[in-house]
């Protein structure tokens, strides 16, 4: 169920004895590496408590259609914006009947009439309520309007009767939404990316850094989600907010930076070195600030550790990509750069040509292997960061 990794679903559950399976489906879900948020109706909190479904899903139980908690009030909009599927289960003949008739009549009717997520129902009733032709009909309407009917089962039921109505298990509807979502480039693998620029302090209020905006590094981790990756972004000082589902380690040393990389290394696929690390710190950092008595001051520096050298030959090693940023010469350096760091690529991009690299929105690029060269012209930093993820993905996978 690797498709599930990062994905977002929202839960509906609505009364009914099948409600504790429930609780495993949302165990299941969080396994797989999804985000998942429960609707619980007030007939479906009469079986299982808002309490266990928070637990399970490490996220509030959402019940009221108008949560004062909530952004303007305006819960179920967020959530209907939100998710990215939903599914019922169990969903009652009631639920059932009310979204064949269009009705919004609580929270859960109406985040599913405002959200355009695929619609997953999985029905869950005495067999005689099934089998009437009213939920029947129902059903149909259901199935016109797009919506997954998974289910019922047959079998024994609570009530005493064998028949069909029964929830399907939770592993079977957990399987049911993964085949909902294609089978991304990077689907359940770890990326970890650096990016942004470190801060060497000097004193408690200066510091020795570069002028790296940090855009290309997040640019990166977007588009690595996109495609499906779980992605830890490791940012130095920068303005710019973390893209959604990205864990993000905020640093400002190199050393510090490095630490945060290192203690990655376990899980991590592929290593993206996009921040630009400041070579050399100050020897000694003054416990105070440092007076301007005299018209000169000399700083003694030390070379900071290499990052990406340090990753790419660790007993841990994953796919190394790392970033040339040159003013001069750039295929030769970076090809050397990347032959003496003992990369598996790395995407080079000249410096000194204005419009494009630190502070800008746009970037143009070489992606250099060690038999190949692939020039990327100018475009935005988004556009770009989706090409070079699909070229790392398919380097990565050529590789492994």
């Amino acid at each position: 169920m690797q498709r599930l990794a990062n994905k977002r679903i929202l839960l509906g559950i609505t009364g009914g004895i099948a409600a504790y399976k429930s609780a495993e489906l949302t165990r299941l879900f969080k396994t797989a590496g999804a985000e998942v948020r429960v609707v619980l109706t007030p007939a479906g909190a009469e079986f299982i408590t808002p309490l266990t479904l928070q637990a399970l899903s490490g996220n509030p139980v959402h019940q009221h259609i108008l949560d004062p908690e909530a952004e303007a009030g305006m819960g179920h909009i967020e959530l209907a914006k939100w998710a990215d599927l939903i599914l019922i289960a169990p969903a009652s003949a009631d639920f059932i009947a009310r979204m064949a008739a269009g009705m919004g009549n609580d929270l859960l009717t109406t985040l599913c009439l405002a959200s355009d997520a695929p619609l997953l129902i999985a029905p869950a009733m005495n067999q005689a309520m099934w089998r009437d032709q009213r939920t029947q009909d129902n059903i149909g309407a259901l199935k016109d309007l797009g919506m997954a009917i998974l289910g019922p089962g047959i079998g024994d039921q609570a009530c005493g009767d064998t028949g069909p109505g029964r929830m399907l298990e939770p592993q079977e509807l957990a399987e049911f939404c993964a085949e909902q979502f294609a089978n991304e480039s990077l689907t359940g693998r770890h990326l970890v990316i650096t990016a942004g620029p470190t801060r060497e302090a000097i004193d408690p209020v200066r510091y020795i850094s570069n002028h790296s905006s940090g855009k290309m590094g997040y640019a990166l981790a977007e588009a690595a989600v996109e495609s499906g990756a779980r992605v830890t972004l490791i940012s130095g000082p920068v303005n710019i907010d973390s893209p959604a589902r990205v864990t993000l380690h905020s640093v400002n040393s190199a050393e510090e930076m490095l630490n945060a990389s290192l203690n990655q290394l376990e899980s991590c696929d592929i290593f993206i070195a996009a921040a630009a690390v400041a070579d050399y710190r100050p020897i000694e950092v003054a416990d105070q600030k440092i007076k301007k008595k005299t018209d000169q001051m000399q700083i003694t520096l030390v070379k900071n550790p290499d990052i990406v050298t340090t990753v790419a030959n660790s007993n841990n090693r994953p796919f190394t990509v790392g970033f040339a940023a040159e003013t001069e010469h750039v295929i030769e350096h970076a090809r050397d750069k990347m032959n003496r760091k003992g990369l598996d690529l790395i995407i080079a991009n000249d410096v000194s040509q204005p419009g494009i690299g630190f502070n800008s929105d746009d970037n143009a690029v070489t992606v250099i292997q060690k038999d190949s060269e692939q020039r990327i012209p100018q475009t935005s930093k988004s556009q770009l960061a989706r090409q070079l993820i699909s070229l790392v993905a398919k380097a990565y996978e050529t590789k492994n």
